[in-house]
């Protein structure tokens, strides 16, 4: 099988070649930290944390590269509203970032650099701009010339004609640097101190990088002149990424990424979430209010759509999210609920897919998983191959409880949990250390079947007290006893 991707470079699917084989550099672009993470920055990121993780189960070697923009107009607006500096303000939601992304299961990137980190190369892209023709000084700001690069708007399919005949005029008057521009649609490189701002010293004044320039500069330091996979939000390919491929590709004269990926907007109940329509929603907010799903739910939610369309989120899709999370959930745990039952030893060996996720397990639902994945990261049929495993898992758990037995031999429920366990770890939806085929905390198997014993003998001594007192005991662990003419039967809850 083949891994293809649809470019939006190319507008169209095609198969995925890194630059070196077995070796993949991505770049995504991220957050301006002047606030805390909204939906739309949960969406973005779970989908590129899921298409890395994809790679490297697929084998390759990814290094991900994710930037902070910490020098902005917000930026330092909202640093003065609460009275810090820039840094201070800077620190306080990258942390914030970090503990949110944690929540959903995102993993670290490799590098996450910085824009006031990454000063040199940025004055040193400007300058090679300047030099080689494509940018200009203007009272202390740089500027890019639009109109030098004439392949400006390949990315986003704009016509710089059309723009402007579309502006009518408003674009000079929305400006307040068109007087310093030799053509309204040139934007900055390099912007002018103004009083009581931070700045940094350069050939052109003292002032600060545009944002633009910043990303442009970091994947050149970070991952070199051209990478294979850039990614980002959809809202971010025109003016941005096009921007980038701008200002990298006139000093490089090389491609900036060999494939562009976007993924779709966010709606929060049909519209698009903004403060000013008071649907604006931050991941605290969404996780930390009354009837709060699940991190992972949120995660499985966002997996629900395919990465390049369209998400809506509202209340019922957010219930149906948990719903489906507590079915995929029951089926990732039922090796610890009832592998010791089934005579199971796996699970702590060093190459068992529980302990290293690239471990691959080859059968059938494996094919059709990595069948979806390759065509272009379609994680809602990928989802569809976790839920067939997850259900039979239940109903056969639901069996061994009221039963005593499973129908299906436990070898065979032994391979169908692995490979649910493996595969929804590619996808980063986990249910925890209870994945685990011996429990991590609370009663181990073997406690809880020496308790019943004692509820057992002490049932037949007609010390009802002694047996109600062992079944709290249990009930308060999470451990539901079955009494049956068979015997008792147990679960975990």
């Amino acid at each position: 099988m083949t891994l293809t991707l649809y470019n939006t470079l190319t507008r169209r699917q095609e198969l995925f070649e890194p630059l070196q084989a077995g070796k993949v550099d991505m770049y995504c672009c991220g957050v301006t930290v002047y606030d805390y993470c909204h939906l739309g920055h949960a969406r973005c990121y779970i989908v590129w944390d899921m298409v890395r993780r994809y790679l490297e189960w697929r084998g390759y070697d990814v290094r991900y590269v994710q930037n902070f923009t910490d020098i902005d107009d917000k930026i330092l607006n909202r640093a003065r509203e609460q009275g810090l500096s820039m840094e201070a303000l800077a620190e306080k939601f990258i942390d914030a970032y970090f503990e949110d992304m944690k929540r959903l299961n995102v993993m670290e990137a490799d590098e996450y650099p910085r824009a006031t980190h990454t000063l040199d190369g940025i004055k040193r892209l400007i300058h090679e701009l300047e030099h080689k023709g494509y940018a200009y000084p203007a009272a202390g700001d740089v500027y890019y010339k639009v109109r030098q690069f004439p392949e400006y708007g390949k990315l986003s399919g704009r016509n710089l004609e059309d723009l402007q005949a579309g502006a009518s005029g408003r674009v000079e008057e929305e400006d307040p640097d068109a007087p310093k521009k030799q053509d309204p649609f040139d934007f900055a490189l390099w912007k002018a101190a103004k009083p009581g701002e931070p700045f940094w010293e350069s050939p052109w004044g003292a002032g600060r990088p545009g944002w633009h320039i910043e990303c442009s500069a970091m994947v050149r330091q970070s991952l070199g002149e051209t990478i294979d996979i850039h990614c980002g939000g959809n809202e971010l390919a025109f003016p941005h990424h096009e921007n980038e491929i701008a200002q990298s590709e006139a000093v490089t004269g090389k491609p900036l990424a060999r494939n562009w990926l976007h993924n779709g907007m966010v709606n929060v109940d049909g519209k698009k979430m903004s403060k000013s329509l008071g649907n604006f929603i931050t991941i605290r907010q969404l996780l930390d209010g009354p009837n709060a799903p699940e991190p992972i739910a949120i995660r499985l939610f966002v997996l629900q759509t395919n990465y390049s369309k369209p998400i809506d989120f509202t209340q019922d899709a957010i219930v149906y999210a948990q719903n489906s999370w507590n079915t995929l959930k029951e089926g990732l745990l039922f090796g610890s609920r009832y592998g010791s039952r089934l005579g199971w030893e796996v699970g702590e060996r060093e190459n068992s897919p529980i302990q290293n996720p690239k471990s691959k397990i080859q059968n059938p639902e494996v094919e059709r998983f990595q069948e979806a994945m390759d065509d272009d990261f379609n994680s809602p049929a990928a989802l569809a191959v976790l839920f067939e495993l997850a259900k039979e898992l239940g109903k056969e758990g639901n069996i061994l409880v009221h039963e005593g037995k499973t129908k299906t031999s436990p070898e065979v429920l032994q391979q169908q949990w692995l490979t649910l366990v493996s595969l929804a770890q590619v996808l980063g939806l986990s249910a925890g250390p209870e994945e685990k085929t011996t429990a991590t905390g609370g009663l181990s198997d073997a406690e809880i079947e020496a308790l019943i014993q004692k509820r057992q003998e002490a049932r037949k001594a007609k010390d009802f007290a002694q047996s109600d007192r062992i079944r709290n005991e249990l009930q308060a662990q999470g451990i539901t006893l079955i009494d049956t003419p068979e015997g008792t039967r147990w679960h975990r809850n």
